[in-house]
């Protein structure tokens, strides 16, 4: 388990959900300064608030947690453009990994 990104997935995580610190706080019934806590790696939450920020934001522990990088997309609000320029984007950086896994 890789606790390294929490902080960085939480924050990207709660942004895409167009949360401030405070909303996600009172949503999950912790303090600002703790989200903030979170978000900054200097504290994790317990696993009773690792389960609220998780229903709260639509993610996995897993994701959260380091354990598996999938995490679900919703494409809701996008137009057609919007979606395809995104889905080039992903293709992208496929082929930059895939390249850069290959020259290892």
């Amino acid at each position: 388990m890789n606790l390294e990104y929490l902080g960085d997935k939480l924050k990207a995580s709660r942004k895409s959900k167009n949360l401030t610190q405070k909303e996600l706080a009172d949503k999950i019934d912790v303090k600002t300064r703790t989200v903030a806590s979170y978000e900054q790696g200097s504290a994790y939450p317990s696993i009773e608030v690792l389960g609220k920020i998780c229903d709260t934001l639509g993610i996995s522990s897993d994701y959260l947690l380091g354990i598996s990088d999938k995490i679900p997309l919703e494409m809701g609000g996008l137009t057609d453009e919007q979606m395809q320029l995104f889905l080039q984007l992903i293709s992208i950086v496929e082929q930059y990994n895939n390249t850069i896994e290959k020259g290892s």
